[in-house]
């Protein structure tokens, strides 16, 4: 493991693996962004039943919802470096045939929710898989930072790089966005097969341990963490009402707003733009105030901002507000994962990180479905004022976790801020 001491905090140095991963993961943000877009914009061709344009999308929930627990468990099981340059180009060859097929003509949107399907359970073992390898490249105390800077860089590549692009390229040809996403599957599983790692520890697997009961493990493991178990609740309610904000974003920007798709461009790129402004500050707010009160103060902060988007109806208020509910986000992203990482215990992390995730994605299609009912029902800024009841619900949640007497399953650290009872 490396680090670099940055400004009293600990930074992983790009060596030693760490750049690798970041690379791999920023080549990989591109090409899904490449791919997210394009897949939309491919159906429309091919039906104009807006249920069959909307399953292509599903099929990205889904298979977290089936698959995610059991990614998880076979996370733990194998060597995680090798599991994730093998799904990487796993990925690649699938969306480089899809390509083909594209090229030739033969692409349906069966073969559009069979892609979308199959790439996001593969997905279920290598986000997993990522997770748990993280620690086992960087120090303890560089994870914050670690985090911090992979979401950056997943974030400049997807949302200022890989959106713009993509319209370009599809100008190109069809298939010219997939043959792009299927290279940067390739190159980003050859960067990960690089890594000199030994990976996580693991204790051996006692006689007759099947994936069910070391499913059952990750789960009892995150519900008796109090911190964990608060923060994947919350988490949850703050994804339900972040799928009706998202979900509705563009009739609250072109309806209510009457601002066109100009300004719905301008709010989604001022999100992304208070996510780079996010990472810069989490670091002062954990070291502050602990990670959890970080969490906290986050969520509380966007509830506010949420309130503005669905109350003040101006394009300047709405565009500021997203700015600000970006910035509160990665330092949530940044400061869960972060804490998922410390407080799990050696061997069950990719579990514990599984059953997290797929709990917190639940929310998502739920937020979705109640975002579009409440536009209809209630007016189109409702769903942002029906996600700030949920995030105010999501934080709540998390009072009780704040505590100083919260137990921890690893040691203490002065981030996390916590103490065992006497």
């Amino acid at each position: 493991m490396a680090t670099a001491k940055t400004a009293g905090a600990r930074a992983p140095a790009w060596r030693g693996g760490f750049g690798r991963l970041w690379s791999a993961a920023v080549l990989s943000s591109f090409g899904d962004s490449l791919r997210t877009a394009a897949l939309p914009l491919l159906a429309v061709t091919l039906t104009d039943r807006p249920l069959l344009v909307a399953s292509v999308t599903a099929c990205g929930y889904l298979p977290w919802l089936v698959f995610g627990l059991l990614g998880g468990a076979v996370a733990d099981r194998v060597d995680q470096r090798r599991a994730m340059w093998t799904v990487d180009a796993v990925r690649g060859l699938l969306v480089a045939g899809f390509a083909v097929a594209v090229a030739l003509g033969h692409a349906s949107i069966a073969l559009l929710i069979a892609l979308a399907a199959a790439l996001t359970t593969l997905q279920t073992l290598f986000d997993n898989a990522a997770t748990a390898l993280l620690p086992a490249l960087v120090d303890r105390e560089a994870l914050g930072s670690a985090n911090a800077r992979l979401m950056t860089g997943q974030r400049i590549a997807g949302g200022l790089l890989g959106g713009p692009a993509a319209p370009l390229l599809l100008t190109a040809g069809a298939a010219v966005p997939f043959a792009a996403d299927a290279a940067t599957f390739l190159l980003a599983a050859a960067l990960v097969a690089s890594l000199r790692t030994g990976g996580t520890e693991r204790e051996p697997r006692p006689a007759g341990s099947t994936l069910r009961r070391e499913i059952a493990d990750g789960l009892r493991t995150l519900w008796r963490d109090r911190a964990l178990r608060a923060l994947c609740a919350a988490t949850t309610l703050c994804n339900i009402g972040m799928g009706a904000l998202i979900a509705t974003l563009v009739v609250l920007v072109t309806g209510w707003l009457d601002a066109g798709t100009a300004g719905y461009a301008a709010a989604a790129t001022a999100y992304t733009v208070g996510n780079l402004a996010g990472a810069a500050v989490h670091s002062r707010l954990a070291a502050r105030a602990g990670r959890l009160r970080a969490v906290l103060l986050a969520g509380a902060v966007q509830i506010a901002a949420l309130v503005v988007m669905g109350s003040v109806r101006s394009l300047v208020a709405v565009v500021a507000a997203m700015a600000v509910f970006g910035l509160m986000g990665m330092v949530w992203n940044v400061n869960t994962t972060t804490l998922m990482q410390q407080r799990s215990p050696a061997g069950m992390l990719g579990r514990v990180s599984s059953a997290f995730r797929t709990l917190a994605v639940a929310g998502a299609p739920l937020g979705a479905l109640l975002g579009g009912a409440a536009a209809t029902a209630w007016g189109l800024n409702t769903p942002a004022l029906l996600a700030a009841a949920f995030f105010v619900l999501s934080v709540t949640s998390l009072i009780p976790a704040r505590k100083a007497d919260v137990p921890v399953v690893a040691p203490d650290d002065a981030a996390t801020a916590v103490h065992t009872p006497r």
